[in-house]
């Protein structure tokens, strides 16, 4: 084991490779280089992409709960869903690619679901299902992913290319015909404002599978 390289460092590492360059350059090797070791040395501690990848994920986790630690408890599974799209939105942002790292990956770390089970446990203690209240969960982590994914794509793509999505030329694309698709177009707003109506969706629909439980 070389000296000094801990899972720690690694993951440290790997996010700042992952700012720099993007998810489609992370690999063990660039890490290996960045860490200036050899990549058989990493494999001490990840055995491949997709375990660097877990580890990433896991830490990303591991800072989403010690946010929410600082938010306090609230008294309704609503009020912990909110809070925990909009945490883990943040902690995506913090990175580029942030919220690719998470799709497929499993924890490394039980510690980091311990607000999961206080979650369970205050809403099953409050009439919702086990099934229910998992599924709460994975489609709030399902939003917050596709959001970000798509925020992130967008932002990039516009750095890469400032016309790519001027509407001006959208709107002589779409020719006659497409008035109310046009409309949508020019009324779309991004960022905040979409994020909050968006995941009020998201939850409205839960409350009606729960019957407002």
């Amino acid at each position: 084991m070389t000296k000094g390289i801990t899972r720690e460092r690694i993951v440290t590492a790997a996010l700042e490779l992952l700012d720099e360059q993007g998810m489609d350059a992370l690999t063990v090797r660039a890490l290996a280089t960045a860490l200036d070791v050899r990549a058989p040395a990493l494999y001490w501690h990840v055995r491949n992409k997709q375990e660097l990848l877990d580890e990433m994920a896991t830490e990303v986790m591991r800072r989403v709960g010690i946010a929410l630690s600082t938010i306090g408890t609230f008294t309704n599974w609503r009020d912990d869903l909110s809070a925990y799209a909009r945490v883990l939105r943040v902690e995506y942002l913090k990175h580029r690619d942030g919220a690719r790292i998470f799709s497929g990956t499993r924890l490394s770390d039980p510690a980091v679901l311990h607000t999961k089970e206080a979650w369970f446990a205050r809403w099953t203690a409050a009439g919702m299902t086990l099934v229910d209240a998992d599924d709460a969960v994975d489609l709030a982590t399902a939003f917050v992913v596709g959001f970000v994914i798509e925020e992130q794509e967008r932002r990039q793509s516009a750095e890469a290319d400032p016309t790519r999505y001027s509407l001006g030329e959208r709107d002589a694309w779409l020719g006659e015909g497409l008035s109310l698709v046009r409309e949508a177009g020019h009324a779309r707003d991004d960022g905040d404002e979409r994020f909050e109506r968006q995941l009020g969706i998201v939850l409205d629909g839960i409350a009606a599978r729960m019957h407002d439980v």
